[in-house]
């Protein structure tokens, strides 16, 4: 395996059942949920350690609440993440892997207190660590949060699995930009920062570029895109922490 520590960042969304209009049906599917624990299983089968950050747009975007006070309403955002965390806690377990949440906010019963040096003793026992309800303060939003826990474990790369399939010139979805945009290779997150791409949040990037932690942005629409990264394949787009490393364009 390409790495030995990874910290895993999953949206919210992409673990929801989505109807033919493609709204939230369910805010689970069993089947993709099932498909990304076996590649987890299968990581730390070969020797990775892993460690994850779940979002919650399938429960609740704390940034989209609507006459909810926004401190309150991202801490219900907290909170939509730990039913995420526990859900994917329970499917880790069932391919008997070892899982344990940690969260930042005390929930006695549900999850440990979160202490970055027990999570790095988890991950050297082969246990997953799911790290819920993000920093445990609002206005920090879930990819922010990836990188903090990615700094505090020292994973070598987090991975950025998206319901895009990697970084672009400018947003492929817009069809003013049909056929112009253009999917890097590689980039810099002074790049992204400087040509607002928004690879992650600004502050999540910033954060990334300061503490020189690299990332990979890519697709789930497959979970074993998440093998094929750690195992060296070159999809989605390399962020580099390195200022100096030049955009390469697929």
């Amino acid at each position: 395996m390409r790495f030995k520590r990874v910290l895993l960042k999953l949206s919210g969304e992409a673990i929801a059942k989505k109807g033919a209009n493609g709204e939230t049906e369910e805010i689970f599917d069993c089947e993709i949920i099932d498909k990304i624990t076996d590649v987890i299983k299968k990581m730390v089968d070969d020797g990775v350690q892993v460690g994850i950050v779940i979002g919650a747009g399938n429960i609740w975007r704390g940034a989209l609440g609507k006459g909810v006070t926004r401190a309150r309403a991202d801490h219900m955002g907290m909170l939509a993440t730990m039913i995420n965390c526990l859900r994917l806690e329970d499917a880790i377990e069932k391919k008997d892997c070892k899982a344990t949440v940690m969260t930042p906010i005390t929930m006695n019963g549900f999850a440990e207190a979160y202490d970055f040096s027990k999570a790095v003793a988890h991950l050297k026992e082969g246990t997953v660590v799911i790290f819920g309800a993000g920093t445990g303060i609002p206005f920090v939003s879930t990819d922010t949060t990836a990188v903090v826990r990615a700094a505090e474990i020292d994973a070598d790369v987090i991975l950025m699995a998206k319901n895009i399939d990697g970084i672009y010139t400018c947003d492929p979805n817009k069809p003013e930009n049909k056929g112009i945009a253009k999917k890097y290779k590689t980039i810099s997150y002074d790049k992204c920062l400087k040509d607002d791409l928004h690879a992650t949040d600004v502050a999540a990037s910033a954060l990334a570029e300061q503490q020189k932690i690299d990332m990979y942005v890519f697709a789930l629409s497959s979970p074993d895109n998440i093998l094929k990264v750690v195992n060296g394949e070159e999809i989605g787009t390399f962020v580099s922490s390195d200022r100096a490393t030049a955009a390469e364009l697929y």
